[in-house]
């Protein structure tokens, strides 16, 4: 396979996505050539001697700079503001390469102990060709002594600016960073051989064409692009503002008086004794000293920034002031307020509370809206909610029509959605003048966002909380006598031991945590300590939590300190639960009558969140366990002691290899400030930080924001519904803009699940996507469900990958917790796994039976409630659509069928693809994007040494340490290729290819123009129902039994294959490349090897074996001729004298077969041909 990245005039130099890298190499292959003199191997020697020296054979990949005159930045992986700085980086290196890879430079590589590179001068001399030409990208070696010496060609690379990388058997040096994996350069990658039984193809041919006799007529013409058509206003899905406006003479008066009466009722509650005592405990809050000065600058400017210390008041005193000014100044009707939080627990906990200071009910003049649940009235003027629904509002009403103030709430986290938000605001001033916007933060880079905003001004609330004692690890050491070893921090429990257990689980490589201080440990100096805790510090493990120091640190709190309740700050949900599960069989601090343990997490029940809020008995000390949600979103008044981890899981998104990763990672300085300033809310505090100082002072300042370390599909969709314009243009004007190569991997995938057409314009089923507030993947699992009538068991999977995953997997009762989930697995599938434990519950919660079901099952009764919620939240945004109607038996009709709902989840997952390939003892898995990837530990298909299945199909990837697919499904070759992704032809008859041929299928011809067919019309079915929604599918009865009967029945009887015969074209190729060996045909009786089975062919025709004269050709390589039955065929020319045997070989039997034939019985055929003419010879 040829290394040659496609001219393609809209690629330029940018990083293309795995699926359209080198396109041209697979659906264009050209026939291999010897160099010529205007060759690249024969050019970028200096000399004849260096020539003769480099044995190896590198082609310079072509690139066009087209694309660059639309994106303006050849750099699109460096962050916007290293744009010009690289690029003046590079041109000055261009211009002083020589300079600096000095001869002093070259001899220190030549005379290295190890493996020394022999052609220092040549491989420069290429290299320096590649920084030169402009129109060429990067450079690929095959050679063994290049693959041998690639620590120097990198370190020679590296200097000169390049990026460089070793893959399997393939050096290559580039421009441009290069990815971990290129299906281009791997000869591994997915070719299917497709066969079906001849007897289910005909039934299958005898549906489709009496459907195609009796096709509805009007209904031929298909288009995947953006349709005018409306399918709703979209208004009905989003509560509009219930605001009157003012219009006539009696109107105005209408709203006076409401107005007047609001004041009157605010007076009344303020001179109560309640509302006396109230506003006493207000006015002690700092904020409310900053009162008149937050309401001038809201007044007199149409932004403001606000900062606050912890404990200010400022989240719950800012929107009442400005509810209060507006109720004063008889405008109380007119004043619609909206305050974001970044989570749900923030918006209900808050709106409860001002509604208590307000002596009125939740809902009344203040209420919340978030997610499946909300308490607003007609009369409420003070709304919070999250940000996304503050985002789906804006959906229906780009105005925000009636809104007279916006106030962001927690703006420091900089969330993904939070900073979408800006960006639509910061448009959206200039078209409302009187609109008032408000960003609040407890810390935050006030600077940054004034200067966004065009210099908004800034005001500062001091905070108010007591002091809090800080103790760094090396303090807790000494003050405990807690000694660390390297036995005693391992958190035997949880994920990352289950990881480590497996067979699976890949070598242990350093940790991004380890890196990240290494070099502040070493530079540490714990000589003050004692040597006990210098001993300990010596041993300690940055990788691990330290529960067992926990444990320790928790009874020494209990034991010695003063009431009040203890925080601690974990990483994750399976980390508290771990936790709590560990401390429940302490004697002490599991001690039900002096110890209220408690946990805190987002995916949590509401009823339980709010128990965190609730003051233990006397004699009882509260402790939480929390992660990052109780750093700023909520605040727990009886804190005053704090426990900080100093990490956080967090999602990074590596956008060169398009792969999300989840580590735990150290917080920034500005989060550790918050977690200590939580013990300090009622009383002195104490914080207890379980990482030495020096740890601390390597912490960054503030937390990457999200929209830099996410992907980006969801946005990207919410862009286009909202009519933003460009996709990318919007994104560049983020107060921190991504990466354009994450942008554009978003765009891609859009284009590819049909989203987007190719001008980036939104579909057809795009526009149903941006209405289902879900991933887009999910979305369109849902929209295919109601279609094919297979709509309950689709409502169960969406639902239940929306939630926490509701398996759970206690550590000392892992063997029960697989043995219970097994007897939902039968069919390598987690999806219809997690069907029919929801199924099951369900029949149990209608007999009161449901918590016993979830024990018993080892499942999680939160979950399946929410999973319980969300399928009622979907069903009624499909019925708003028109998809379905308030009859559900209808869209049930297929609900039974198992290989229907495979090909529907494929559909959904689909470009989550990984092919199955069975080795002697394992399988191997393979992505496009990454290689080589294994499944998570909890999948059903990870316990199955052999999938009788050859593809899977994933909801999720994550890196860590090596790539894990969670959530996957087998499916067949016909799921995959009528419910995958678009189709093309290849080269030849019933050569079919998916993603840019990184999939290849080949098949009989008239199979793949079955599959075509069935395809085509199956797309056109799909697009006919989205337009019409309400339309009956009882006219493509004949077309869907012919689907379901081929889904049901493919055996899977095909294989993979190698290195298939592709049909080359004579045309030679402009730049010349090192020539390749590529076996032309699959394995057969001959094996894999070309050599013997042209040896195969001859010895069943009666000849004797095939002899071979090589000789070398003047610039070292070398050429092979074949002799057999009186005839001669030569090869092409190659490095070495075995592969130019093969390669003639090769030749011989293309010749042979005659470039076409194909199949099991090839072999014994062309041996009886042979054979005859073998008698005509004579």
């Amino acid at each position: 396979m040829k290394d040659r990245p496609p001219p393609s005039p809209s690629r330029g130099a940018l990083y293309v996505p795995p699926h359209h890298r080198l396109c041209s190499v697979i659906t264009t292959p050209s026939s291999t050539s010897s160099p010529t003199k205007d060759s690249v191997p024969t050019t970028l020697s200096t000399d004849n001697t260096t020539r003769n020296q480099s044995s190896s054979l590198h082609s310079i990949v072509n690139k066009s700079n087209d694309n660059n005159k639309n994106s303006g930045n050849p750099y699109p992986y460096l962050p916007p503001h290293q744009y010009k700085q690289q690029a003046q980086a590079k041109k000055s290196l261009h211009y002083k390469v020589s300079e600096e890879i000095s001869y002093r430079d070259i001899e220190f590589l030549t005379h290295q102990d190890a493996s020394t590179l022999d052609d220092v001068d040549g491989w420069k001399w290429k290299l320096t060709t590649l920084l030169d030409n402009k129109d060429k990208q990067e450079l690929v070696s095959r050679d063994k002594r290049d693959r041998r010496n690639y620590d120097q060609i990198s370190a020679l690379a590296s200097r000169m600016g390049l990026y460089s990388h070793l893959y399997t058997k393939v050096v290559v040096v580039s421009k441009v960073p290069l990815p971990n994996y290129r299906f281009d350069l791997d000869e591994k990658r997915p070719q299917r051989e497709v066969i079906l039984p001849p007897r289910l193809q005909r039934r299958v041919e005898i549906h489709l064409g009496q459907y195609i006799s009796q096709k509805p007529k009007g209904m031929d013409a298909f288009s995947r692009s953006s349709s005018n058509c409306s399918i709703a206003t979209n208004e009905w899905l989003f509560e509009q503002p219930e605001l009157l406006t003012p219009g006539e003479v009696s109107m105005e008066k209408i709203i006076w008086r409401k107005s007047q009466q609001m004041q009157e009722e605010q007076l009344i509650w303020q001179q109560s004794t309640e509302g006396r005592e109230m506003m006493e405990f207000r006015s002690s809050l700092p904020a409310y000293k900053e009162k008149d000065a937050i309401l001038s600058a809201i007044s007199q400017n149409q932004v403001v920034i606000i900062s606050g210390e912890t404990g200010c008041g400022k989240t719950t005193q800012i929107p009442q002031f400005i509810l209060e000014s507006e109720i004063n100044s008889i405008r109380g009707a007119m004043c619609s307020i909206i305050c974001t939080q970044p989570r749900r627990i923030s918006a209900m906990s808050i709106s409860e509370r001002i509604s208590a200071e307000r002596g009125e009910k939740l809902g009344d003049t203040v209420g919340y809206k978030v997610r499946l649940e909300g308490m607003k009235g007609r009369d409420t003027h003070l709304l919070f909610c999250t940000t996304g629904i503050l985002l789906r509002r804006l959906l229906a009403d780009r105005n925000l029509k009636g809104v007279t103030h916006v106030i962001v709430d927690e703006i420091h986290e900089r969330g993904m959605n939070e900073d979408f938000l800006l960006i639509i605001l910061k448009d959206l001033l200039p078209r409302r003048p009187e609109l008032r916007l408000i960003l609040m933060s407890a810390t935050l880079d006030a600077e940054l966002f004034s200067s966004y905003f065009g210099g908004a001004p800034m005001v500062h609330i001091p905070g108010f909380t007591y002091p809090v004692r800080t103790h760094f690890l090396e303090n807790i050491l000494e003050r405990t006598g807690y000694q660390l070893t390297p036995y005693n921090q391992i958190d035997d429990y949880g994920m990352e031991k289950m990881w480590k257990m497996s067979k699976q689980a890949p070598r242990k490589r350093k940790s991004q945590l380890v890196s990240a201080v290494e070099e502040a440990l070493k530079a540490a100096d714990f000589k003050d300590y004692s040597a006990q805790t210098q001993q300990s510090l010596s041993c300690w493990n940055p990788d691990c939590l330290g529960f067992n120091l926990i444990e320790c640190l928790l009874c020494y709190i209990c034991e010695n300190e003063r009431p009040g309740a203890v925080l601690v700050f974990l990483t994750g949900w399976e980390d508290i639960s771990s936790l709590k599960d560990k401390l429940q069989g302490h004697l002490l601090v599991g001690d039900t009558s002096r110890v209220l343990l408690l946990a805190c997490h987002g995916s949590m029940a509401s009823e339980e969140q709010k128990l965190i809020f609730n003051k233990p008995e006397d004699g009882i000390r509260k402790i939480v366990l929390a992660t990052n949600i109780a750093e700023t979103s909520i605040t727990i008044n009886d804190v005053v002691f704090v426990i900080d981890c100093g990490k956080a899981k967090e999602t990074s998104y590596d956008a060169l290899n398009n792969t999300p990763c989840l580590l735990p990672s150290w917080i920034s300085k500005v989060s550790a400030r918050q977690r200590r300033g939580r013990a300090g809310r009622v009383q002195p505090g104490e914080c207890y930080h379980l990482y030495p100082r020096c740890v601390y002072d390597a912490f960054a300042d503030y937390q990457l924001p999200e929209i830099l370390r996410t992907p980006l599909q969801s946005i990207c969709l919410q862009i286009k519904s909202l009519k933003l314009g460009s996709i990318s243009e919007f994104l560049s004007r983020a107060l921190q803009s991504p990466e354009y190569l994450a942008v554009q991997n978003a765009i891609e995938y859009l284009k590819i699940i049909g989203a987007l057409d190719e001008t980036e314009n939104l579909t057809v089923l795009g526009r149903y996507l941006t209405i289902l507030p879900m991933e887009p993947k999910h979305g369109k699992m849902l929209i295919l469900g109601a279609i094919l009538n297979c709509l309950d068991p689709v409502l169960s999977v969406v639902a239940a990958l929306s939630v926490r995953d509701p398996f759970l997997t206690p550590m000392d009762k892992k063997d029960l917790a697989e043995a219970a989930k097994a007897q939902f697995s039968r069919d390598y599938s987690d999806h219809l796994a997690l069907v029919r434990a929801f199924e099951g519950w369900k029949v149990a919660d209608r007999d009161l039976a449901g918590y016993e079901y979830c024990w018993k099952n080892f499942l999680s009764v939160q979950s399946m409630k929410a999973i319980d919620s969300l399928r009622e939240e979907f069903y009624s945004l499909l019925k708003d659509i028109g998809l379905v109607d308030s009859n559900p038996t209808i869209f049930n009709t297929w609900s039974y069928d198992e290989h229907l709902l495979r090909a529907i989840i494929c559909y959904g997952l689909y470009p989550g693809i990984c092919s199955v390939v069975h080795n002697e003892k394992t399988s191997l898995l393979k992505t496009m994007e990454d290689g080589q990837v294994l499944l998570y530990y909890n999948s059903v298909n990870a316990r199955d040494s052999r999938i009788p299945y050859p593809w899977l199909v994933f909801n999720e990837k994550i890196k860590v340490n090596s790539v894990f697919l969670r959530d996957s499904t087998a499916v067949s070759d016909s799921v995959l290729v009528l419910f995958g992704g678009g189709i093309s032809e290849g080269v030849m008859d019933g050569h079919l290819k998916m993603l840019g041929g990184y999939l290849e299928f080949y098949m009989e011809p008239a199979t793949a123009k079955l599959y075509q067919s069935l395809k085509r019309e199956l797309e056109e079915f799909i697009q006919t129902k989205l337009l019409h929604p309400w339309m009956d599918i009882h006219s493509y009865h004949e077309l869907l039994s012919a689907i379901r009967l081929l889904i049901s029945d493919d055996q899977c009887g095909g294989r993979f294959v190698y290195n298939r015969l592709i049909e080359q074209t004579s045309k030679p190729s402009i730049v010349s490349e090192a020539p390749i060996f590529i076996p032309r045909l699959q394995s057969g009786p001959g094996g894999d090897n070309s050599k013997s089975q042209l040896q195969t062919l001859l010895t069943r025709a009666g000849h004797g074996a095939p002899a071979y004269k090589t000789k070398q050709l003047k610039n070292n390589q070398f050429q092979s001729t074949v002799e057999f039955n009186g005839m001669q065929i030569m090869g092409q020319p190659f490095n070495n004298k075995k592969q130019a045997e093969k390669d003639a070989a090769a030749e011989a039997l293309q010749w042979i077969l005659g470039r076409n034939q194909a199949g099991h019985d090839h072999v014994d055929h062309m041996s009886m041909l042979l054979k005859k003419s073998k008698k005509d010879h004579k």
